[in-house]
C-alpha cells in the first residue's frame, strides 16, 4: 500500500491532498467531499472499502475546508473549484498510470463531479455521485435568499452559519457525534460559495442530456438536506445515468445504516464498468 500526503498550490492557496494506491490496483477514484466537511472523514469507512476492492483513492480538502488554507466556507469562484479539479485530475492520471479513472463526489462534491462531467466532458471511465447537491430539500426563507444575493454583490466573502441540521446526516447517533466533535468540520458558508453551487445544480439538471460517460447516482429517500427528487430529475433525462435509491436513507449514505450496501454497490459498479 502506498500512501502520501501533499499540498496543491492554487494561486495563493495551499490545498491539502492525499492518496492511497493498493499493491493490486485496478482503478483509481478522485474523491470530492461535501460542504463544511473534509476529505479525511472518508478514511474511517469509504476509502478502506474502496482500497479493499483494489481501487486506489486520491482526495483533497477544498478551499476553506479541512487542512486547506482560506477563510472557512469561502472560495474564489465556482470556476476555481473546477480548476482545482483539473489539477487534481492531472495528478490522478499520473497515479493511475493508464488505469481507469472515476470521479466520486458527495453532496457539494457530487455537484462538482456532475458539473465537471457535463462542462469539461473528460475522457474518464465514469463518475459516481452520492446525495448530489442539485437542489436543497427545503426552501430557505425568502429574506435570507434576498440578503444573501445582495451580500454576494457587496461582500461575497462574508460567511454566515449554514444552518445545517447535523442530526440529519445519519441515523447512527455515533456518526452524528463524530461530526459534531470534529475540529476540522465547520458550518460556515459565504454567498460566493453557496449561490454558485445552487445555480450549478439547476444548470446540471437542465443539461443532463449532454452527459457522455456512465454515471452512478445514489440518494436516500429521507435526505432532509438535499432533495433526492432533483437527482431523480437528472437521471430521468439521460441514458448514461443509473440511479439507486436507498429507502429511508439519510444524507451521508457512507456513514448511514446501509453504508455496507452503498459501498458494495459502488465498488461492484466500478468493476462492472471497467
Amino acid at each position: 500500500m502506498q500512501h502520501q500526503e501533499f499540498y496543491l498550490e492554487y494561486q495563493k492557496h495551499q490545498l491539502f491532498a492525499q492518496y492511497w494506491v493498493p499493491n493490486e490496483c485496478k482503478a483509481v477514484v478522485l474523491l470530492v467531499h461535501g460542504m463544511g466537511e473534509h476529505s479525511s472523514r472518508y478514511t474511517s469507512y469509504a476509502i478502506p472499502e474502496l482500497l479493499a476492492k483494489h481501487i486506489g483513492v486520491i482526495t483533497y480538502d477544498n478551499f476553506g475546508h479541512g487542512k486547506s488554507s482560506g477563510k472557512r466556507g469561502h472560495c474564489p469562484s465556482y470556476d476555481a473549484l473546477l480548476q482545482v479539479m483539473d489539477m487534481m485530475l492531472t495528478k490522478t492520471q499520473e497515479l493511475a498510470n493508464e488505469r481507469p479513472i472515476f470521479l466520486y463526489g458527495h453532496s457539494m462534491g457530487g455537484n462538482l463531479v456532475i458539473n465537471y462531467m457535463l462542462k469539461r466532458q473528460p475522457n474518464l471511465a465514469g463518475a459516481i455521485a452520492t446525495s448530489p447537491f442539485l437542489r436543497l430539500a427545503f426552501n430557505p426563507p425568502a429574506w435570507k435568499m434576498t440578503m444573501g444575493k445582495l451580500m454576494q454583490k457587496i461582500a461575497p466573502s462574508i460567511t454566515l452559519p449554514s444552518g445545517l441540521d447535523v442530526s440529519a446526516i445519519s441515523r447512527i447517533r455515533e456518526e452524528v457525534e463524530k461530526y459534531k466533535n470534529d475540529p476540522l468540520v465547520h458550518d460556515k458558508v459565504s454567498p460566493n460559495f453557496s449561490f454558485p453551487i445552487i445555480e450549478a445544480g439547476e444548470w446540471a439538471i437542465t443539461h443532463a442530456a449532454t452527459l457522455q460517460k456512465p454515471m452512478l447516482l445514489l440518494h436516500g429517500t429521507d435526505d432532509q438536506i438535499i432533495a433526492y427528487t432533483a437527482t431523480q430529475e437528472f437521471a430521468a433525462q439521460t441514458d448514461q445515468a443509473e440511479l439507486v435509491l436507498f429507502k429511508d436513507g439519510y444524507h451521508e449514505l457512507h456513514n448511514d445504516v446501509e453504508k455496507g450496501k452503498l459501498l458494495t454497490t459502488i465498488t461492484a459498479w466500478i468493476h462492472q464498468t471497467i
